[in-house]
C-alpha cells in the first residue's frame, strides 16, 4: 500500500515538473491569449456598448490595413528580420494607385491617368521594386535590414512626396473603391481580404516547402546554410512580400479612407510591427506565425476600441499601448532566455 501510494507521488511529482517546462515554453503564445480575454471581459464591464456585434464589426474593419500590412512583417521577424519602410511603402502605394487615376478637376496633381488595372498593376510593381531594392541591399551589399528599410523608409516618402507635392488625391480605380470602402451582405470587403490574406499566409508558412524554410532560416541560419538553403534567396523573398503586403494594405486604405496624402499611414508602422510582436511571434526568428498575428490584431483591436468606449484621454491611450508593447518585448525576450537555457 505504502509502495502504490509513493508511485503515485513520483507521478505527480513528474507531471507537475513536466507542466511547469511546458507553460514556460507555451509562455510566449499563452500570455497574448490571456491578454486578449482579459481586456475583453474588462471593456464588455465597463462598456456595455463595447460587447456588441455591430461593434466586433467596427474591430475587425479597423484592424483589417494592419492586418494585411502584418501579414508580409510576419514572414520578416520569423526570418529574425525587421522592416521599418512597411507604412512608407503602403504609403506610397497607395498615392500611386491614385497618382495613376484620373482625379477630378479641382485636384491640383498633375497626374498621369491610366485605365484602372493599369494602375493597379503600376503601383504593384513600384511597392515590388521596393522591396526588391531592400532584399538586395539586405543580401547582396549586407547592409542590415534595419539600417536598409530605415533608408527605404525615407526614399519611400520622398517619392510620396514627390507625386502629390502636399496635395491630396481621391479617386481610385473602381475595384480598389469596392475593396476598400464597400461591403458584401453586411461584411466590408477589407475585411474578407484580410481575412484571405491571413489565411493564405497562414498556410503558406505550414503547409509549403517555402514556409518551412522561412522557419529554418529564422531558427538558425548557419544550420540552414548547411542544409544547403538558399539563405539569401529566402531573405529576399520575405522583404518582397513584405513590400507587397504593405502595398495592398495602402492600396485598400486609401480606399478606406477616402484619400491619398502624405504620412497617412505613420501609424501602421509601430501597428503592424506591435500586432506581430504582442501575437507572441519571436523577434529572434523561428517561433511564431500567423496565428500569432492574428491574436496581436485583436489585442491591439480590442485595446483601441475599448479605450474609445470608456473615453480615455487620447495622451494616455498612446501610453497605454506602449506599455503593453513593452510588455511584449519583455516576455520575447525572457521566453528566448529560457529557451537558451533549455538547449544548454
Amino acid at each position: 500500500m505504502a509502495s502504490s501510494d509513493g508511485a503515485t507521488a513520483r507521478a505527480d511529482h513528474q507531471r507537475s515538473r513536466g507542466l511547469a517546462p511546458f507553460l514556460r515554453s507555451q509562455m510566449r503564445n499563452i500570455a497574448p491569449f490571456l491578454t486578449l480575454i482579459f481586456l475583453s471581459g474588462f471593456f464588455a464591464i465597463a462598456s456595455p456598448s463595447f460587447a456588441t456585434i455591430d461593434n466586433v464589426g467596427n474591430i475587425l474593419t479597423q484592424v483589417s490595413v494592419t492586418g494585411i500590412i502584418a501579414v508580409g512583417l510576419t514572414f520578416v521577424i520569423l526570418c529574425a528580420e525587421i522592416d521599418l519602410s512597411i507604412a512608407s511603402i503602403a504609403n506610397v502605394t497607395g498615392i500611386a494607385v491614385a497618382y495613376f487615376t484620373l482625379q477630378e478637376s479641382y485636384v491640383n496633381i498633375a497626374n498621369v491617368p491610366m485605365p484602372g488595372i493599369v494602375a493597379i498593376l503600376l503601383a504593384l510593381a513600384l511597392c515590388a521594386l521596393l522591396g526588391l531594392v531592400n532584399a538586395l541591399g539586405l543580401t547582396m551589399i549586407g547592409i542590415p535590414s534595419f539600417i536598409m528599410t530605415l533608408a527605404m523608409m525615407q526614399i519611400a516618402a520622398g517619392v510620396s512626396a514627390l507625386l502629390v507635392r502636399g496635395q491630396i488625391a481621391y479617386k481610385v480605380p473602381d475595384l480598389i473603391t469596392t475593396l476598400g470602402s464597400s461591403s458584401i451582405g453586411g461584411i466590408p470587403w477589407i475585411v474578407i481580404v484580410a481575412a484571405v490574406m491571413l489565411l493564405g499566409g497562414h498556410l503558406v508558412l505550414t503547409y509549403t516547402r517555402f514556409g518551412r524554410y522561412v522557419y529554418m532560416v529564422g531558427g538558425n541560419r548557419e544550420a540552414a546554410e548547411f542544409a544547403g538553403l538558399n539563405v539569401k534567396l529566402i531573405l529576399g523573398s520575405v522583404m518582397v512580400i513584405s513590400a507587397v503586403c504593405s502595398g495592398i494594405g495602402g492600396m485598400l486604405g486609401v480606399a478606406h479612407f477616402g484619400s491619398a496624402q502624405q504620412n497617412e499611414f505613420d501609424t501602421y508602422l509601430l501597428d503592424s510591427i506591435a500586432a506581430v510582436v504582442v501575437g507572441g511571434t519571436s523577434l529572434f526568428g523561428g517561433r511564431g506565425g500567423i496565428g500569432n498575428t492574428i491574436v496581436g490584431l485583436f489585442v491591439l483591436g480590442v485595446l483601441n476600441n475599448g479605450l474609445d468606449h470608456v473615453n480615455i484621454d487620447s495622451f494616455l491611450k498612446i501610453l497605454i499601448r506602449g506599455l503593453i508593447l513593452l510588455a511584449a518585448l519583455i516576455i520575447n525576450v525572457y521566453a528566448q532566455r529560457l529557451r537558451e537555457q533549455a538547449a544548454d
